[in-house]
Formats: structure tokens, C-alpha cells, sequence
């Protein structure tokens, strides 16, 4: 397969422009799709083509794939880029891309299917041998008196995720067993309101665990390599704020040892393209909790510590090129650091669109900004409120930290809220500072941080 001459970004925001920065080294021509929120945007005027697909509210345009189809059809595009987020890890819409005899650059509609429901997910892992968060093997019954069973043989504190649910939605923690019916219940109501799908499933709760995630690429060839690993625990409401690699303090044979599970895997499974396999980390032990088929938000950490651009590796799977590299050949060096930039108050948190009066990003050795803000740009209402990333890089994790400190301090952003105050008060914290901190810390950090206000 030859390479594409053009591809459409079904995205906005910096995965947006980043992808078309991968596009156009590549020499691909781009097309942007765009609501009518983002019509300003940076990356709609540098596009190569780009057309409006409908209004604000992403239902009607960024997840309405029948739009996104007809730019495709009316552009040429040769393959659409879904980015993270809206249509990334939807398996219908990779079938109707390839149905409409389009490239999905991502995973196979199947793939994408099996890996999104995690009760699937975590079964197809046991079978390839990748250790899991002890808990049930399939979807709970209907039975009370089985799940009650059930809890018993997993132990308490346990919690209760829905099977199709993401983004730190459809999961309660049950500490002891009169409030586990009850919380079955309400549990199931909103996985079937939310996700579409009622299907619940239990694991044992752990206490202090690390958030750490292997990225992988796997061709169509069979060929899969593992890119390292990335600490992802400085999360507020299961929502990170903080990625870093590698992960400050673990033992470099047994990141070696889950790497290569984690690559047989998706060789056993079929996989192709980028992926996240996710873990919780514990007293030395990994168990698997689910695997993102997408490009993730904190990709760059792995690319400046590989020197592997991510966005193009899935280009060039997707058009059928072999993995350029066999394991061995990767090499990791220095530490990098990503902080995520939000438009939000840094302490209550309330997002805060409206017009960005000035801007001035960091700049300086080791320091990439991936972000669509300028000066005059409108955050709108309608999204996510991150507005960009910033990342730094150093020989050390030491200096990797000093080098963000110094651009989070030298960025100037006025006529919104961000939550960079957040940020340099965190990279100054001791345990922080130390490394190894656990996915509860950064949540009960902020509560005694406000309970002093």
C-alpha cells in the first residue's frame, strides 16, 4: 500500500494541529472538520482544506460520523486520523470508515470492540497472560445472592465498574458489604444510561496504588514493540494532570518483563496500531485494568524519551508499512514530564472559557508546547477545557522538573483561569518532588490544600 496523499482529522484542539504537523512532514495533505465553535481555530486555517461539519455541541458535529463521512467523500481524504477522544475507540465508526473504503488510522473495528468492553478486555489479557486486578471473570449475574458471593471471594474494600464505561465514570468503591446491592444497583442504572451497556463487573480495591501505562505499536505484519512505560498518578477524580516518564523508582526488569506481555499480546490479539495498556501498581505486582486503542493525550512524554514520533508510526501502520525497528533497536534516554493546561480555576476547578487577552508560552531547552491557544482565541464552552500541554525534557527526572518549573513560571496567560498555579505548587511538593506517589495523593493533597483556605 502506497502512502495516502491526504488525510481528514476527525478532531479538534492540540491533537488536532499535532496530527497535522505529523501530516505534513510526511508531505500528506490535511483536512480539518471543524464546528462552528471552532471555526477560528489555528489548525482549521493552516489545514490544506477545511469544512464545517455543524454546531457546537460535538453530538451534532465532531461525534456525528455520518458528517465526518461526507467531508471525506467531498475532500478525497484517503484515511481519517480520529485523534483521542469523540470517535477515537467507537467500533462502529472505524467499520464505517472502512466500509466507506476509507483507512481508520487506529485498530480494527473488532479490536477496538474487545478492548473497549472490559470485561472482554480483561478476559482476552488472562488468556495472553498479562496479570490482572483480582475480581471477576465475567459480567455480574443478576442474582443478589451470587454477587454477594462473589464480593466474599474478592475481599473488601472492592469497586464496582461498568463494563463499557471510560474517563473515570461508572465505578463506585464499596468498603464493606451491606452497601454492595445498593450500589450494584445504582451502578448498573447509570452504565446503561451513560454507556448504553448495563454490564458490571468487580475487583479488588486497591489502597495505594500507581497509575502506570505501557505504550505499544504493532504493525500488520504480526511484528510488536513496547516504547516504555509512563507514571500517569497524579490524578483528580480519575482524570490525569500530571504524566511522566519512565516511572520514577521501579525496577527496570520488571517493566522489562510486563513490556514484553503487553507486546505479545496485541501480537496474540491481533492488534494494529498505537495502544496503552494500563495498570494499577502495587507492593511490586501489575495488574491490568484496561488498554486504550488510541493515540493518548500524553503521548509526547513517550516521544521525546524514544525519539519516536507516535502520530507518524500510526500513518505508516496504517498504510501498511512494517514496524522499522525489532525490540532491541529501542532505546529510551533522559525523562520527560507533561503537564496538562486547562482553562479552570486552579482551586474549585470551574472551567473558564472566554477569550485569551495574551498569551506567551515557555520556551528554553527541553521544553515543547503542544497547544492551539493564542492571543485573541476563544476557549469555547462546549469541550474539554484543556488547552494545550506542556512537556519538558532533561537528562534527569531532577532536571526535567526544574526545566518545567521555570516555563510554567515564565508563561503568561490572561483573560481566563488556568490551572498553572496548580501545577508549580505540585512540582514544588516534597512527595511529589520524590517520586512514587500513588493515584489517591494528588486528590487528598487538594482536599487538605482547601480545607486550609
Amino acid at each position: 500500500m502506497a502512502m495516502f496523499d491526504k488525510i481528514l482529522i476527525a478532531n479538534r484542539g492540540e491533537i488536532a494541529l499535532r496530527i497535522q504537523r505529523g501530516c505534513r512532514e510526511l508531505g500528506i495533505k490535511t483536512v480539518a472538520v471543524f464546528s462552528e465553535a471552532d471555526r477560528d481555530a489555528s489548525y482549521v486555517r493552516q489545514a490544506d482544506e477545511a469544512l464545517c461539519i455543524g454546531p457546537a455541541p460535538s453530538v451534532r458535529s465532531y461525534l456525528h460520523a455520518p458528517s465526518i463521512l461526507a467531508a471525506a467523500r467531498l475532500t478525497g481524504a484517503q484515511a481519517i486520523h480520529p485523534g483521542y477522544g469523540f470517535l477515537s475507540e467507537n467500533a462502529d465508526f472505524s467499520k464505517a470508515v472502512e466500509e466507506a473504503g476509507l483507512t481508520f488510522i487506529g485498530p480494527t473495528a473488532d479490536s477496538i470492540r474487545t478492548m473497549g468492553d472490559k470485561v472482554a478486555a480483561k478476559q482476552a489479557m488472562q488468556r495472553a497472560g498479562v496479570p490482572c486486578v483480582p475480581g471477576t471473570d465475567g459480567a455480574l449475574p443478576g442474582d443478589p445472592a451470587l454477587i454477594l458471593q462473589m464480593a466474599r471471594q474478592i475481599g473488601y474494600p472492592l469497586i464496582v465498574k461498568a463494563a463499557g464505561g471510560g474517563g473515570g465514570r461508572g465505578m463506585r468503591v464499596v468498603e464493606a458489604e451491606e452497601g454492595l446491592l445498593s450500589t450494584v444497583e445504582t451502578t448498573r442504572a447509570e452504565a446503561s444510561a451513560a454507556f448504553g451497556n448495563p454490564a458490571l463487573y468487580m475487583e479488588r480495591f486497591l489502597l495505594k496504588p500507581r497509575h502506570i501505562e505501557i505504550q505499544i505499536l504493532a504493525d500488520t505484519h504480526g511484528n510488536a514493540v513496547w516504547l516504555g512505560e509512563r507514571d500517569c498518578s497524579m490524578q483528580r477524580r480519575h482524570q490525569k494532570v500530571i504524566e511522566e516518564s519512565p516511572a520514577p523508582g521501579l525496577e527496570e526488569a520488571k517493566i522489562e518483563a510486563i513490556g514484553e506481555l503487553c507486546a505479545g499480546a496485541c501480537r496474540s490479539i491481533g492488534y494494529r496500531g498505537a495502544g496503552t495498556f494500563e495498570f494499577l501498581y502495587e507492593d511490586g505486582e501489575f495488574f491490568f485494568i484496561e488498554m486504550n486503542t488510541r493515540l493518548q493525550v500524553e503521548h509526547p512524554v513517550t516521544e521525546l524519551t524514544t525519539g519516536i514520533d507516535l502520530v507518524q508510526m500510526q500513518i505508516r501502520i496504517a498504510a501498511g508499512e512494517k514496524l522499522p525497528w525489532a525490540q532491541g533497536q529501542i532505546q529510551r534516554r533522559g525523562h520527560a514530564i507533561e503537564c496538562r493546561i486547562n482553562a479552570e480555576n486552579p482551586t474549585t476547578f470551574i472551567p473558564s472559557p472566554g477569550r485569551i487577552t495574551h498569551w506567551q508560552p515557555p520556551g528554553g531547552p527541553g521544553i515543547r508546547v503542544d497547544s492551539h491557544a493564542y492571543g485573541g482565541y476563544v476557549v469555547p464552552s462546549h469541550y474539554d477545557s484543556m488547552i494545550g500541554k506542556f512537556i519538558a525534557f532533561g537528562d534527569t527526572r531532577e532536571q526535567a522538573l526544574a526545566r518545567m518549573r521555570v516555563a510554567l513560571r515564565e508563561t503568561v496567560v490572561e483573560g481566563i483561569d488556568t490551572n498553572i498555579p496548580l501545577h508549580l505548587d505540585l512540582l514544588t511538593d516534597p512527595v511529589f518532588c520524590q517520586g512514587g506517589a500513588g493515584i489517591h495523593y494528588l486528590g487528598d493533597w487538594i482536599a487538605a490544600r482547601n480545607s486550609g483556605l
